[in-house]
């Protein structure tokens, strides 16, 4: 018996992806959202439980709970009296011992205003009427009816200064100029800058005499340059005295500059003027040290 024939069969439809989960073959395997880097001729390596992306183990009694993402927590510290607390302990005592010391060591090597070595000097406020400079009112007569003068009170220094003018008889401007200044150094020794300053004076500027002068203060030296050649219209004339006694200091200085427009053409010579500072030098600190 024959069978009717059948009616052509339908070719089979192949299944069609599906935006579905497992285990549909056509969707992604559960896995990280973000691809892991694989290296030629090696596995990829898969992610471990409890790294971003895959779910941790769940927690035995709670069926909620998971195990943290980012890897178990740093384990605390234990507390108590071990070999690191001591060590702090004593490097804490070391440094406050180490901080008494250097205050200590502050205070003996003057530090404090009172160790100053000022050997009873006062800084007077008007320099001009204090200092003496009679020397000079031979050659120049004439007063100043208005010098400059400052002063400074501080915690460091006291300082008084004075510049003034000389004029010979008739003159209506300056023949030449003085000035005298006292230093009162209360918290550091000048003496190493000092002596560095004046004794070596010639070494940083050219043309300059240097003498050193026993019998005043500590140490004490002439500074002093002359210019005019002979000439008696240009050229110039400058004599420096500079004194240490302790921790206090003492310049007086001498200038005189000459052209074809001054008319004092006969200045006194330089060997006049360093005895005559050496002498008012000495009684103006005679006078300030009280």
């Amino acid at each position: 018996m024959s069978t009717p024939p059948q009616p052509p069969q339908q070719p089979a439809v192949p299944p069609q992806p599906t935006a579905y989960p497992y285990p549909n073959p056509q969707s992604p395997q559960p896995g990280p959202f973000y691809a892991q880097p694989t290296v030629i001729g090696q596995p990829a390596v898969q992610p471990l439980p409890g790294q971003f992306g895959q779910p941790g183990p769940s927690q035995p009694g709670h069926p909620y709970a998971q195990a943290a993402q980012f890897g178990p927590a740093a384990p605390v510290p234990a507390s108590g009296g071990g070999g690191a607390g001591k060590a702090v302990l004593w490097a804490a005592v070391g440094a406050v011992v180490a901080s008494a010391a250097w205050a200590a060591g502050v205070l003996l090597v003057g530090g404090k205003g009172d160790s100053a070595d000022l050997r009873g000097y006062s800084a007077p406020s008007n320099m001009c009427s204090s200092a003496d400079y009679s020397s000079f009112k031979g050659e120049y007569p004439e007063g100043d009816s208005s010098p400059t003068k400052t002063s400074l009170k501080n915690a460091a220094l006291d300082e008084s200064y004075c510049s003034l003018g000389l004029k010979k008889t008739g003159s209506s401007y300056a023949d030449a100029y003085l000035s005298m200044q006292l230093d009162l150094h209360k918290k550091t020794d000048p003496g190493p800058e000092f002596t560095a300053t004046w004794k070596n004076y010639g070494d940083s500027h050219t043309g300059y005499d240097v003498s050193t002068v026993s019998g005043i203060g500590d140490e004490a030296y002439l500074v002093s340059q002359d210019t005019t050649s002979g000439s008696s219209s240009s050229g110039s004339r400058y004599a420096t005295l500079a004194v240490r006694d302790g921790w206090v200091t003492y310049t007086m200085s001498y200038s005189v500059y000459l052209s074809s427009y001054d008319q004092d053409k006969n200045p006194p010579s330089l060997s006049e003027v360093d005895g005559w500072l050496k002498k008012d030098a000495t009684s103006t600190l005679g006078r300030l040290r009280g």
